[in-house]
């Protein structure tokens, strides 16, 4: 039963992800400005995260009336299913807002706290990332799997940075320490790419501090369906304090180190 649900919730999440994803990606106004801001004057929301989250929203209600949301732009409704979407809109707002590509829908669904499935669905570039849990991650029909860890002087890295100052202030010298012992470290402004581009092989490892639920539960699940370890302090889940995702044995390399650069708080 647990297996058809995740099924059916992966099914539904692309649905959802594509329907929202193709229309920012092909409605989005050349005029395109700030509709309101969170954190700080450069945590942004357009008029498109809004429309997004309410298409997304609207279609999932209509399938499964009785399920819950967790949405970035504000849904939140507990359901009485003990399934709960977890839902951003557009994860990568600021790409989005200036026209870049990296930005991607991010759609997880869970049940009683546990992840069952994730979609990413990265509308520029046609790339859908999805994952059920134990059923493996995949790139539409093709398996993924992490790239084979290298030691961490050799690890191509990716991480994001907060909208705070001060903290932002405090990443970019964990950065400073942390880029002279490895190969070189991306900044891309998506967490739920980056998360996937674990999986994909396309980075070796990940970090960042100040997640939120929506940016990582898609695509936590999808790298840790991929082969990839992911946490937070040594002996910790992963959570806005810090999350780390690469393949086992550089995951520990990662992980003390950042441990040891203070990367888990401002």
């Amino acid at each position: 039963m647990t297996e058809q649900l995740s099924n059916e919730l992966r099914d539904l999440a692309v649905e959802a992800a594509h329907r929202a994803g193709d229309f920012v990606r092909d409605a989005r106004p050349a005029d395109l400005g700030v509709a309101a801001t969170k954190t700080s004057a450069v945590d942004v929301v357009t008029e498109m995260d809004l429309a997004s989250e309410k298409m997304i929203t609207g279609h999932l209600a209509e399938r499964r009336p009785d399920d819950g949301f967790l949405g970035e732009e504000g849904a939140s409704e507990p359901g009485t299913s003990g399934v709960e979407w977890v839902i951003d809109p557009i994860d990568g707002t600021v790409n989005y807002l200036y026209g870049r590509p990296a930005w991607a829908v991010s759609i997880a669904a869970r049940k009683d706290g546990v992840t069952l499935a994730g979609v990413v669905y990265a509308p520029v570039q046609r790339e859908t990332f999805h994952a059920v849990l134990g059923g493996g991650a995949h790139l539409g029909d093709r398996q993924l799997r992490v790239r084979p860890a290298p030691e961490l002087g050799q690890a191509l890295l990716g991480t994001g940075f907060g909208y705070l100052a001060e903290r932002r202030v405090r990443q970019a010298e964990v950065v400073r320490q942390l880029i002279p012992e490895v190969r070189d470290i991306r900044r891309g402004g998506s967490a739920a790419i980056d998360l996937c581009d674990v999986a994909a092989g396309r980075l070796d490892a990940y970090y960042e501090r100040g997640l939120n639920p929506w940016d990582l539960a898609a695509g936590e699940l999808i790298a840790r369906e991929a082969g990839a370890l992911v946490g937070g302090r040594p002996g910790e889940p992963g959570s806005g304090d810090l999350l780390v995702a690469a393949p086992p044995v550089l995951f520990e390399d990662l992980q003390g180190r950042l441990d040891t650069l203070g990367a888990w708080h401002d």
